[in-house]
């Protein structure tokens, strides 16, 4: 028998679902969508984050909102200088240690748009 008198009544359960943070916790995640804001009350375009990969990407530029093909210059990235560093430990360092830098594999490509020239993305190899 309970000490403190009878048992609390019982509590329906709630109308709606609990929401990200109250069943997880934390910060809901992010959305993949990005408002961008409107100019003396336009319509808002709202546009999806497009992962950039090693060929000119369509998507619609979230700086000036044309849809574009990305413009794209390629970098030595991080394996093309290892590769190098690598080569020449083992000995080709007259110009042999320099070939990872011309190989595409290699190369880091960055993203633009044609229009506005907006830097949108590296794609790392």
């Amino acid at each position: 028998m309970n000490k403190n008198g009878p048992p609390p009544p019982y509590e329906p359960p709630p109308t709606a679902p609990p929401t990200y943070s109250q069943s997880v916790g934390g910060v809901p995640p992010a959305s993949p969508y990005t408002p961008i804001q409107s100019f003396a009350g336009g319509p808002t375009i709202v546009t999806t984050v497009v992962p950039v990969g090693p060929h000119p990407t369509h998507m619609i530029c979230p700086q000036c909102g044309t849809e574009i093909d990305t413009a794209t210059k390629t970098e030595p990235g991080m394996i093309a200088y290892i590769s190098g560093v690598i080569i020449a430990l083992l000995g080709c360092w007259l110009g042999c240690c320099l070939i990872p830098c011309c190989i595409d594999e290699c190369m880091d490509v960055h993203h633009s748009c044609p229009q506005c020239k907006a830097y949108l993305g590296r794609h790392r190899r």
